[in-house]
């Protein structure tokens, strides 16, 4: 059974930084490609940042040279550095990978005031 768990979301004033991290157990995890989504309220998902298995990293437009994305994994997880967070960047952040199959965390609400 595949699970992703999202932690690390919080309030957060603007220019001010978060890191989220994403415990994944049932995958081979070192073989998966994992990716940060996020939701805001009123909006479609949409696509933030991933890695894949050699550490290959990719992100929006909206957040590139603000966030970083890495991989553990010794410890099965993968993390999200958000730093210079914006109030748009406010939005429930959710982990997941497309290891045989499509799998999403229960997300993270992340809110930062302006």
């Amino acid at each position: 059974q595949v699970q992703l768990v999202e932690s690390g979301g919080g309030l957060v004033q603007a220019g001010g930084s978060l890191r989220l991290s994403c415990a994944a157990s049932g995958i081979i995890f070192s073989m998966a490609t994992m990716g940060w989504y996020r939701q805001a309220p009123g909006k479609s998902r949409e696509f933030v940042a991933t890695i894949t298995s050699g550490s290959a990293t990719n992100y929006a437009d909206s957040v590139k040279g603000r966030f970083t994305i890495s991989r553990d994994n010794a410890k099965n997880t993968v993390n999200l550095q958000m730093n210079s967070l914006k109030p748009e960047d406010t939005a429930v952040y959710y982990c997941s990978t497309d290891w045989r199959g499509s799998y999403w965390g229960q997300g993270t609400q992340v809110t930062v005031s302006s």
